[in-house]
């Protein structure tokens, strides 16, 4: 039997050193399920692994995409399911570990499945609802489902704006997604949940953009600043940098902003995993504990 091995948690909880841990007791490869760290561009805002940690177990899909690629959960379930598969033929056991929800269900899942959205997404496309008005939307929702388009109330911007979601959270139209069901792989999936007492977690966060803004977040959002409009620098740490040099506010407020956002963030990166009742949940200081569970596995 192949497995993969799946560590998650929210932001800052400490799954990269504890998936090191776990794929060098398994003699296993790392596949990072992280929708920000695959920018090769993105190093400090999306506290990729340090040198050391890359090159004590091979990673992938680190640094393997530009800013400037298109790129979607559709996406990377092909390419992490297609690598999976290369991989279980010299070894048993992978190891996947991220926090992205959406990434995380599209590979044991599929993607072709009506997801859950994204809060920041769901905030932008309010935004430009506000902004522009619901014709704004409805050109959208043409243009990425037509065939929803032709069916959907018009004068409903929430319908119109489900359609939106969908299609972008997904890079498929979200009249594809008619048939609930979850697609056949050949492995099983072990999924660990890492998590800790809240006040601790929000303190990791805190001392973590600390961490961030020392290393250089502040130049390194400055060299992106005008292609702040992508998708993917539509994300916490980025965008409170990229309000403060449209002088919306000072540094220290865009500091205090990153903090709060990333808090919010992990809140609902539990709030996600959290509904997946097949998800073993242990503190990241258990690694004997977890280590214990995988080995019964095969016994």
């Amino acid at each position: 039997m192949n497995y993969l091995i799946v560590i998650l948690g929210p932001t800052g909880i400490g799954k990269t050193a504890l998936s090191i841990e776990i794929a060098k007791h398994l003699g296993a490869e790392i596949i990072s399920c992280d929708s920000r760290q695959i920018y090769r561009e993105l190093r400090i805002g999306t506290a990729v692994p340090e040198p050391h940690e890359l090159n004590a177990v091979k990673h992938h899909f680190i640094g393997n995409k530009s800013i400037f690629d298109y790129y979607n959960a559709s996406l990377f379930e092909e390419e992490v399911i297609e690598l999976i598969e290369k991989l279980h033929c010299e070894r048993n056991f992978v190891v996947m570990v991220g926090g992205s929800g959406m990434y995380i269900d599209a590979v044991i899942k599929g993607i072709d499945y009506l997801p859950t959205i994204d809060q920041e997404l769901r905030t932008d496309l309010l935004e430009k609802f506000e902004q522009f008005g619901i014709e704004y939307l409805r050109r959208q929702l043409k243009m990425l489902d037509p065939e929803y388009y032709k069916i959907v109330d018009l004068k409903n911007h929430k319908r119109i704006l489900k359609g939106l979601e969908v299609s972008l959270q997904t890079g498929k139209p979200y009249s594809s997604f008619r048939i609930n069901q979850l697609k056949k792989r050949n492995f099983e999936t072990i999924q660990i949940g890492l998590e800790m007492n809240r006040e601790l977690l929000y303190e990791r966060i805190n001392q973590r953009v600390d961490k961030m803004m020392q290393e250089g977040l502040l130049d390194e959002a400055k060299q992106f600043y005008q292609h702040r409009a992508l998708n993917s620098l539509n994300t916490v740490g980025y965008k409170e940098i990229f309000d403060h040099l449209s002088g919306e506010y000072d540094l220290d407020k865009a500091v205090e902003l990153i903090k709060r956002n990333s808090r919010h963030y992990a809140k609902r990166q539990l709030s996600w995993f959290k509904r997946d009742a097949s998800i073993k949940w242990f503190e990241p200081i258990q690694k004997n504990e977890i280590i214990d569970f995988l080995n019964g596995i095969n016994s």
